[in-house]
């Protein structure tokens, strides 16, 4: 017989959102809050809570979607969804360890229509900042129910371990001529997909999922990350800066070997070659040649290619998730979540 939470109608994915916020935030703020007070300044500042000072502000922050993946695969698992509160804030702490990072690496001077930690702190303090963050992840996992704290923190681990070994790959591939789709799809996967996967895995274990069912929570969350990175790239390329919170055209300034790139790139079309020519010589690209660049990309079908590859993705993860036998309001909730971060104008 459904219980009266499976039969409760779905609630629309900025709800859950919103929802899952008001679960996680405060188990979040007090975890943040045991860091040292020069780490817990930059992470505060990063996770939108306050200026540089340390005076309070009302930025916005970013969606945490991960941490709702995390709650809402414990609640399709058949479990209680505040149990799954210290894996969502692991996640969370984990994802915010590598925007860190990934800001310094990329020379990123804004997020979330905000200036980037390492350009208000510098960038020594800023990386610090990420490795106390991800350190601290850990220590809030083993702080959870014993039954799952050793094999949550070895999923986490396994999964950093991944995002870690795509980020290197991301950039290398700046410095190669020769990248190909598969390996830029494995790329992707380590370093998005791994931990949305991870996310999903993690909450239906905390939970009470069974392994089957922990391994298709956990698929779906690994497609959906896929499918996720190959619409960020879109979005690199073609997104609207007040949506994005980054300049225009972003990815190719720094000439960024992301998917539709190097779908375009590959594609063995005049328009490919054209734009191997551009992205392959010595000097950066002026802003004269990113508007040039972007068409020569949209030409030789890098952009059609990543929407048909995402749209294809999504259908495997949803074909996962509804293969784990979940509750169903949560699942539902799941699906509307897969669809709002895979809509091309989110």
């Amino acid at each position: 017989m459904a219980t009266t939470e499976e039969t409760t109608t779905a609630r629309p994915a900025p709800e859950v959102l919103a929802w899952s916020r008001r679960m996680v935030d405060p188990a979040l703020r007090a975890a943040v809050d045991r860091l040292p007070d020069s780490m817990r300044l930059i992470a505060g500042h990063h996770f939108g809570w306050w200026d540089e000072h340390g005076d309070p502000v009302e930025a916005v922050g970013g969606k945490a979607i991960r941490p709702t993946l995390v709650l809402l695969a414990a609640e399709a698992a058949g479990g209680v969804p505040g149990s799954a509160v210290p894996a969502a804030v692991a996640v969370e702490l984990v994802h915010s360890f590598s925007l860190l990072h990934d800001d310094v690496m990329d020379g990123d001077v804004t997020r979330r229509h905000r200036p980037t930690a390492w350009t208000v702190f510098g960038t020594g303090p800023a990386i610090l900042a990420g490795d106390a963050l991800l350190t601290l992840a850990f220590d809030v996992l083993a702080t959870g129910a014993p039954s799952v704290a050793r094999e949550g923190m070895r999923k986490l681990s396994a999964a950093v371990q991944d995002l870690v070994d795509g980020q290197s790959a991301d950039i290398a591939f700046e410095r190669r001529t020769d990248v190909d789709l598969p390996e830029c799809l494995t790329m992707a996967e380590g370093k998005t997909g791994a931990l949305l996967g991870c996310a999903c895995g993690l909450g239906a274990l905390y939970g009470g999922g069974g392994p089957e069912q922990v391994g298709h929570l956990r698929g779906f969350g690994e497609r959906l990350g896929l499918a996720f990175q190959l619409v960020d790239d879109l979005l690199g390329i073609w997104g609207d800066p007040q949506v994005t919170g980054k300049p225009v055209y972003s990815d190719l300034r720094r000439r960024k070997k992301s998917l539709p790139v190097v779908a375009a790139l590959t594609s063995g079309t005049p328009a490919g070659d054209e734009l191997a020519a551009l992205y392959h010589r010595d000097q950066p690209l002026s802003d004269a040649d990113l508007l040039p660049a972007a068409e020569l990309i949209d030409s030789a079908g890098g952009r059609a290619w990543c929407q048909a590859q995402a749209d294809d993705l999504l259908a495997q993860a949803l074909g996962h998730l509804w293969s784990a036998a979940p509750a169903e309001r949560a699942a539902a909730e799941l699906e509307g979540l897969a669809r709002m971060v895979t809509d091309r104008d989110h």
